[in-house]
């Protein structure tokens, strides 16, 4: 799995550490699913592919462990997370219950120019070559995940660090990594501008509602998938 990622960059930024760069390049890697759920981390491995020496490249893994993207297993060493059924389905429900309270309160307490940025947020997703496609949805972190911007607007800082920090990734790894029926992500789409609709009209209890219920459905969409022997895989995209 390792030798079809992508080689080295010697280039990076000045600012960047070369251990900060391998950490996010690994990072995406695991997200993505080009390192599979699962797969055991060698770090001689590692340490070839990108071209790094064992001391940043522990402090990289170190790193991703905290974010829960590795799992250190006695005996073995780290390998990358793979939930369970229930444990996936345990993560979905942290995410309904959480990211309806980061809704509503976003709602609340978000700026009318912050709400302008969400709204071209979506508009973003809008012109990506996939989503025309119909083949998924946008999938960028940070500033350009609509998800994201919504907790960040919650201006619970508690709340922010549970969703955008420890738990960001991993939810990222699964919201990229499960497929989703053929027409997902236009519905997603859909549902976004409703919550944002909702949050632009200062409705809170409506915002928290259908932030529920969007992610209601694709943790409805991951019960399918298990019933139905599936695996996600890295080519496989949709958004919830």
């Amino acid at each position: 799995m390792l030798d079809q990622l992508d080689p080295p960059v010697i280039a990076q930024d000045d600012s960047e550490t070369l251990s900060e760069n391998v950490f996010r390049r690994i990072q995406a890697a695991i997200v993505k699913g080009e390192i599979a759920p699962g797969s055991k981390i060698s770090e001689p491995e590692l340490a070839r592919t990108y071209g790094i020496s064992r001391g940043p490249l522990r402090e990289a893994i170190h790193r991703l462990e905290g974010q829960r993207l590795l799992v250190r297993v006695p005996h073995v060493g780290a390998r990358v997370v793979s939930l369970s059924h229930a444990e996936l389905l345990e993560l979905y429900e942290i995410r309904e219950s959480l990211e309806g309270m980061a809704c509503r309160l976003a709602a609340e307490r978000m700026t009318l120019e912050e709400i302008d940025e969400l709204r071209r947020v979506l508009e973003t997703h809008e012109r990506d070559e996939a989503f025309q496609a119909g083949r998924g949805y946008y999938q960028q972190e940070g500033d350009f995940d609509f998800h994201y911007r919504i907790i960040q607007g919650s201006g619970n800082r508690t709340l922010t660090q549970m969703l955008c920090g420890e738990l960001y990734q991993l939810v990222r790894m699964y919201r990229i990594q499960f497929s989703t029926t053929p027409n997902r992500p236009r519905q997603a789409f859909a549902e976004h501008h409703r919550i944002l609709d909702a949050i632009a009209d200062r409705d809170g209890e409506l915002a928290e509602l259908l932030m529920r219920r969007h992610i209601g459905a694709s943790k409805r969409n991951i019960a399918r998938h298990y019933q139905d022997g599936a695996n996600p895989t890295a080519t496989e995209r949709g958004e919830s």
